[in-house]
């Protein structure tokens, strides 16, 4: 079978559609909803852009190679809708040949099991995410009432505000407003959150600067956000072996290990791999911070 274009439409309302390659929070280049090197249809590379078209026809092709073919062979039979509905699941999750909800629809089992069992898939890195919990309804909706979801963004809207791309719910809005403002960019709610605000920080990143929060935006948001959070035990790794090299205070841990002269050395290399590890895994992040004083530093960076 092949993904209807209602389906693919709500794969991309849900993936959203970025035409300028962009890492995703794993660090990959990315392009078009959702596509790596991994997907063997396409090679995003730093500054690649694309268009609609191409796009399109990326996502028919990785859909005809990758998915397809699989959720044809776990769905038996499937009606479109049905088969869509595996079309959304599998290209989340990967999981349609595993998926315990899957041998219960095919043995037609009753309704509140098959969901039952489909809602489980709403964890990200071991946590209940609000959003994955939201997909898992609108996908529950295609495969059992052929309910596809639409756009609920108004057809006009003010240019000065922030347009939201991706079905989200108010509270993971709230918590992007509040990760904008701790990283500087500031002013405006949810509902209300100034368009410039986002342009200067899509500027910031080497993103294209619409104003429109999608996918890109918010896999950067996340790569600055993961930076800062690792930052501070390599830090404080960082100043840990020369802290216990002087007989200076650490943790107890770093006491003891450093009380064997021979961990020492092993203890501060560590140190040092830990953070070079780091600033190349998020440099990225770095050219950010080298933009506004040295910007063909930061360039060079980005083209890594």
């Amino acid at each position: 079978m092949q993904t209807s274009d209602l389906g693919v439409r709500a794969l991309i309302l849900e993936e959203g559609d970025v035409l300028r390659a962009y890492r995703c929070p794993a660090g990959k280049w990315t392009i078009g909803p959702g596509l790596t090197a991994a997907s063997g249809v396409v090679v995003p590379k730093p500054g690649m852009v694309i268009t609609k078209a191409e796009s399109a026809r990326l996502t028919k092709l990785a859909l005809a190679r990758n998915y397809e073919p699989a959720v044809t062979a776990a769905l038996p039979g499937a009606k479109q809708h049905e088969f869509d509905a595996g079309i959304s699941f599998h290209w989340n999750t990967g999981a349609i040949r595993k998926a315990s909800w899957v041998p219960l629809w095919v043995k037609k089992a009753a309704r509140p099991l098959i969901e039952a069992k489909f809602r489980q898939w709403n964890k990200g890195a071991g946590k209940v995410l609000p959003g994955l919990m939201k997909r898992r309804e609108r996908e529950l909706a295609i495969l059992f009432d052929a309910k596809y979801p639409v756009s609920s963004e108004p057809k006009s809207k003010s240019v000065s505000v922030a347009r939201w791309a991706l079905p989200m719910t108010i509270v993971e809005k709230a918590n992007v407003v509040a990760s904008l403002h701790v990283l500087g960019y500031r002013g405006g709610t949810a509902d209300q959150l100034p368009a410039y605000e986002v342009r200067r920080f899509q500027s910031d990143h080497g993103l294209t600067a619409d104003g429109i929060i999608g996918r890109a935006t918010l896999s950067t948001l996340q790569r600055r956000l993961d930076a800062a959070a690792k930052a501070k035990p390599a830090a404080a790794a960082a100043t840990a072996a020369p802290a216990a090299a002087a007989g200076g205070s650490a943790t107890d841990i770093t006491d003891q290990i450093a009380g064997a002269s021979w961990a020492l050395p092993l203890l501060a290399g560590a140190a040092v791999l830990w953070c070079a590890w780091l600033t190349w895994q998020y440099r990225d992040v770095i050219a950010v911070k080298l933009n506004a004083r040295a910007p063909k530093v930061a360039a060079w960076l980005r083209s890594l």
